[in-house]
């Protein structure tokens, strides 16, 4: 490799940052890092030492690379099954035992020419750009625009939150039944998730996604040095990837999806199956060629090598995608007939492939789909009909057999470059195993309907085989005839630019159908006449002309698609409720993996006649099941439906969802604890948008977040009379997540920072030296404090209002006995903390129970004197009095009803911190305080992962050391809170704002 090769080698570092330069620097360094040292360097190894090599090292690192993925697919389950998520850090040491164990093949390496490798720089470089431009506002992960993404994003991102907490895994959205789809590339997601802690829906939806198409450019390269034995393969099939596609001559048909079937592509963004098959499906042609090819100086261990690795891709191929082996099994069933029929006698090396593919698919279909059928059905000539419905409104036979002959030549145009190839090997049957696997996916997509269209996938896994002929083809030339072949390509451009210009905007007859593309073949024609004329061409080279234009013509579909696709494809309404992302994080922070969800959330668009039960977003971005969300399998990406497609069936478990819209219609203490203790539900999230919370929810569960449209609820147990103070789990439990959450039940949150939610696991209302926190050492309380004072000034408490309901804006609040039938909660105050990625959630509303107030106090005001409340201008010392509110005291005296020591002997009823002792510190109280000493709920917490009540240092942030705590002024909001626990503006008539518009927090903790 040269010094010009090596200097082009920055430009795929600099493509990443730049294509990726929205999200946080440490983001992309995380991920890249993670691809060189657990994927890349190991997964070279492994192909090297295995197949042998290619005879070029940048060629063997690029199919390592993707051969490491397929490692990685298949080790992650098993680390993930015993509990060992980070299972895929043992692939370096694994590919050390490999290299010293396997010997090293004595092949010679050869150099990459520094034009070959600026080239493929080059696509690169313009595939970064097209991810800038277009790629990475396909699928919006932040703002308003997030709301009214497609369905299959959020599917994809509960799939990847499943398989990042379980295995084996089930549906996420619907809880009770197993996953019965292929989760290979969702594997890679979840072990990337936790050795880099990037959140999911990034991995998913930006950096997953861009890594896939920079290895299949850079593969579709190294496969054809490899099926052609030259360099110059290398730039012409890096750039047939980025810029073909297939035979669009129509202007509308360049941004649908199942036109415009190249990576580029929204059928390929938004289904990371797809995209991983095809990174997997590249080094199993490269090895395929390699065994197939039978070079005389290869060794029995070298071929047993190359089928270990065959097998591993094989196997990882089938556990990601089901469109993906059958195309590969038709064009290996055609080699192997052709090799038996040449060579008279069984070839055991295609024979031993097709073997392993057998094996593969049927293990996938037996253990991993659970024999579970597929929705395809044989309905030849279904999917033109459909392209038709939605390209026009008039259905006649002669428009469908315009598009039908047109879409089916645009498929197969990249064929006809095997017209140049030239084999390097007698008898050399990759050509055939191309061909018949780019014929047999438009063959299966023309008999075979889905209502999901999922039968697309079929060709959308031929085209790579096209783009390999189509390089296998024009890197057979001699350097001579390079020179024509250039102008045939631009010809070919320019002509189905032309055609497509020339067609109108839309088609209300069948002669608008093939206008275009007969413009455009009489260009092309017209080209190629007069370029072989001009320049006097012998015959041979016409055969190089006119191919070149025809592979021209697949050219500009893309480069079109590049402006059509520069403005999201969103639904015109919110799919996800406002407020829910956030809501759905919440829980995530403060639940454990096996918690589960109730909603009253099913469908797609909320208050539509016409249910779509397609909504994943929950599950998704909770990363936690769902008991029933959704139950809509496969979704179009858009939501448009033909009048003669399936509309999904009815729940598979009527009672299950009768009890589950019980909970949210007309909940009683019985139907909760069902939901809890058969069901094992702990959260209930609630979206405003399809009904009005009851009342008797908000008195049988506790309100622990309430943003937007969205509520969410906590279940606890029922109180008992051997327990009145049942023991609560408001906090996470289960295993460690790569977020940050505790690893033990029972155990605090932490914030992003890692640091406690209490420093030195000491309550914050109280020092290790018990004495309160409100009063400087060395000295006596003054009084009891009603309910344990915190540490921070006190916020004003709001009262119920009438009929039971919740505090308009609670805030943080003493902890009270039960409501007549609710669960008596301990204080489960939660600040709500940043969400993941920085971003503030705006004004949040963390709310719990409250003390039961005076029936004369106004609701949502705070208390005054009369009422028990602690008056706004109050510097002396509160005593106690039997409603168990304090009153105002003269400054320096002492509680009226003291104890023989001068102290309060007893807490006021009602209040759960126990007794006062002579010494002035609080008796024990199992009410108040978790086992292990720790409070029974965590205080506040900052960003940073420090209490709001607390500096870092220990000392109280609201007030200078060896100064008594005075009551907090009158006037404070007592609405929503900010990520820092700074208390902001409530909005306008205590409702939620029905959209996320994430406010700036205040500067200083006082308002």
């Amino acid at each position: 490799m040269g010094l010009a090769s090596l200097a082009s080698l920055p430009v795929l570092p600099l493509a990443w940052f730049i294509a990726l330069q929205d999200h946080k620097p440490w983001m992309s360094i995380a991920y890249l890092g993670y691809l060189l040292l657990v994927i890349a360097v190991p997964g070279t190894l492994f192909w090297r030492r295995l197949t042998g090599g290619t005879g070029w090292f940048a060629v063997d690192a690029v199919l390592g690379t993707s051969f490491g993925l397929a490692v990685e697919a298949l080790i992650y389950p098993v680390g993930r099954y015993f509990d060992i998520p980070l299972a895929a850090l043992l692939m370096p040491a694994l590919a050390f035992g490999v290299y010293r164990g396997v010997p090293r093949s004595k092949l010679p390496v050869k150099a990459t020419p520094w034009w070959a490798m600026a080239g493929v720089m080059v696509a690169v470089g313009v595939v970064a750009a097209w991810f800038v431009r277009v790629g990475s506002q396909l699928i919006p992960i932040d703002g308003p625009a997030a709301l009214r993404s497609d369905s299959d994003a959020a599917r994809n991102l509960s799939l990847a939150g499943e398989l990042a907490h379980h295995f084996p895994p089930q549906i996420p959205y619907a809880s009770g039944r197993p996953l019965t789809s292929h989760f290979g590339v969702y594997d890679h997601l979840a072990s990337a998730h936790w050795i880099t802690s990037i959140e999911l829906d990034v991995l998913t939806q930006r950096m997953a996604p861009f890594a896939f198409l920079l290895l299949t450019v850079l593969g579709a390269a190294a496969v054809g040095v490899v099926l052609t034995g030259r360099s110059v393969a290398a730039p012409i099939g890096a750039g047939l990837t980025v810029a073909a596609g297939d035979l669009a001559a129509w202007p509308w048909a360049v941004d649908a999806r199942l036109f415009n079937d190249s990576p580029f592509s929204m059928g390929w963004l938004t289904n990371p199956s797809q995209s991983f098959s095809t990174v997997l499906m590249l080094p199993l042609i490269a090895v395929t060629a390699m065994l197939l090819r039978r070079k005389p100086t290869q060794t029995r261990a070298q071929v047993i090598g190359m089928l270990v690795a065959a097998g591993v891709l094989i196997a990882a191929i089938s556990a990601t995608k089901a469109s993906a082996l059958p195309v590969y099994a038709a064009g290996l069933a055609a080699a192997w007939v052709y090799l038996t029929v040449r060579a008279r006698r069984l070839n055991l090396r295609a024979l031993a492939l097709g073997v392993g593919v057998a094996a593969c698919y049927g293990f996938t279909f037996l253990v991993v789909l659970r024999g579970k059928p597929s929705g395809i059905e044989f309905h030849p000539a279904r999917t033109f009909r459909h392209m038709m419905d939605v390209m026009t409104a008039r259905h006649t036979t002669a428009a469908l057999v315009v598009i039908a002959v047109v879409v089916v030549l645009g498929w197969l145009l990249p064929a006809v470059g095997a017209v140049l190839i030239r084999r390097r090997v007698p008898r050399d049957p990759m050509v055939l195993l191309l061909l018949v696997g780019l014929v047999s996916s438009v063959v299966a997509t023309g008999l075979l309907y889905d209502s999901g269209q999922t039968q697309v996938f079929f060709v959308r896994t031929g085209f790579i085989y096209g783009v390999l002929l189509a390089t296998w083809g024009l890197g057979s030339l001699e350097r001579k005839q390079y020179y024509v072949a250039a102008p045939g390509l631009l010809i070919g451009a320019a002509a189905i630019y032309w055609g497509r210009y020339r067609s109108e905007d839309s088609c209300t007859g069948a002669n608008c159908f093939g206008q275009p593309l007969v413009v455009a073949m009489v260009i092309a024609v017209i080209g190629v006449g007069v370029l072989c004329l001009l320049f006097r061409l012998k015959r041979q080279l016409w055969a190089v002309v006119a191919v070149a234009v025809v592979l021209g013509l697949t050219v500009s579909p893309t480069l079109g698609s590049l402006k059509e696709f520069a403005s999201p494809a969103l639904t015109a309404y919110e799919s996800i409720a406002p407020g829910g992302i956030e809501a759905a994080r919440f829980i995530r922070r403060n639940s454990g993996p096996g918690d589960l969800i109730a909603t009253n959330v099913h469908c797609r668009e909320a208050g539509v006649d016409r249910c779509l039960t397609g909504s994943y977003w929950i599950a998704g971005y909770a990363e936690r099941r769902v008991l029933v969300e959704g139950w809509a399998y496969t979704q179009r990406v858009d939501d448009s439906y033909a009048a003669d497609e399936k509309v999904q069936g009815r729940f598979w478990n009527p009672e299950r969802l009768r009890l589950n819209d019980e909970a949210f219609t007309t909940p009683t203490r019985e139907v909760l604890e069902t939901l809890r203790t058969q069901y094992g539900v702990q959260w209930l999230l609630f979206d405003e948008r399809l009904a009005t919370p009851p009342v008797a929810l908000e008195r049988l569960a506790e309100l622990r977040f309430h943003y937007g449209t969205v509520r969410v609820y906590q279940l606890y147990p029922r109180p008992t009379s051997s327990t009145p103070c049942p023991t609560q789990t408001p906090f996470p439990t289960g295993t460690q997540t790569p977020a940050g959450q505790p690893s033990t039940p029972g155990s605090f949150p932490t914030t992003p920072g890692g640091f406690p939610s209490s420093p030195g696991g000491f309550p914050t209302s109280q020092p290790p030296s018990g004495l309160p926190s409100s009063q400087p050492p060395g000295t006596f309380p003054t009084s009891q404090p009603t309910g344990g004072l915190p540490s921070s000034p006190p916020t004003t408490i709001p009262s119920r209002p009438a009929g039971g309901a919740a505090p308009a804006a609670p805030t943080s609040t003493a902890p009270t006995q039960p409501v007549n039938d609710a669960a008596p909660a301990a204080p489960t105050s939660t600040a709500p903390s940043r969400p993941a990625g920085g971003a503030a959630p705006g004004a949040l509303r963390s709310t719990v129970p409250t003390q039961p107030l005076a029936s004369s106090q106004t609701p949502g005001l705070p208390l005054s004197p009369s009422t028990g409340g602690l008056p706004p201008s109050q510097s002396g010392f509160p005593s106690t009095q039997p409603t168990g509110q304090p009153t105002s005291q003269p400054p320096g005296t002492f509680p009226t009803s003291p104890t023989p020591g001068g102290f309060p002997s007893s807490q006021t009823p009602g209040l759960p911190t126990g007794t006062q002792t002579p010494g002035g510190t609080p008796s024990p109280n199992p009410c108040a305080s978790q086992p292990g000493g720790f409070p029974s709920q965590p205080p506040s917490q900052t960003p940073g992962g420090f209490p709001t009540s607390q500096t870092p240092g220990g000392l109280p942030s609201s007030q200078p050391t060896g100064t008594f705590p005075t009551s907090q002024p009158t006037g404070l909001p007592t609405g929503s809170q900010t990520p820092g626990g700074f208390p902001s503006s409530p909005p306008p008539s205590g409702a939620p704002s029905s959209t996320f518009t994430p406010p700036t927090p205040p500067t200083s903790p006082h308002p």
